[in-house]
């Protein structure tokens, strides 16, 4: 399977897109059914004791799952998640960006089922992980 959108056109389309949130965003590397998307962590994303809020990684999985789903689809605004799961095992550290390392596991006509690991910058160490499904609009 190819690639139909690289990093620039999937940030464009997120600009374009969602503007409220897409600035808190970049997708740094696509590959087929794989995509690497990074939460640029400011204040509004910490919680009390110096660390990045659950609803934040949620967010950071959800869009870096969104991201690997149009990059091999295309621009297809409507995809919606229909299934998350998400296993927090790690506090990641407040003052380093977050990392979404999302691949596809089975992409079909209606669904697309994969998994998203979250690190923080510069580690190894798995901080999340969340297993999503999207449902894929019928082409018209």
């Amino acid at each position: 399977m190819s690639v139909m959108m690289d990093p620039e056109a999937l940030n464009a389309f997120m600009m374009r897109e969602f503007p409220q949130v897409a600035a808190e965003y970049r997708v740094e590397r696509m590959a087929p059914m794989e995509a690497d998307v990074r939460l640029m962590v400011g204040d509004r994303h910490l919680r009390p004791g110096g660390t990045v809020s659950g609803p934040s990684m949620f967010s950071l999985a959800d869009l870096a799952m969104y991201a690997v789903l149009l990059g091999m689809i295309g621009p297809v605004a409507l995809a919606v998640t229909t299934n998350a799961s998400m296993d927090f095992m790690r506090k990641p550290h407040a003052g380093r960006d977050l990392i979404g390392r999302a691949r596809l596991l089975k992409l079909g006509k209606t669904l697309a089922v994969g998994d998203v690991l979250i690190t923080s910058d510069g580690s190894d160490a798995v901080l999340a992980r969340a297993g999503m499904t999207y449902a894929i609009p019928p082409k018209r």
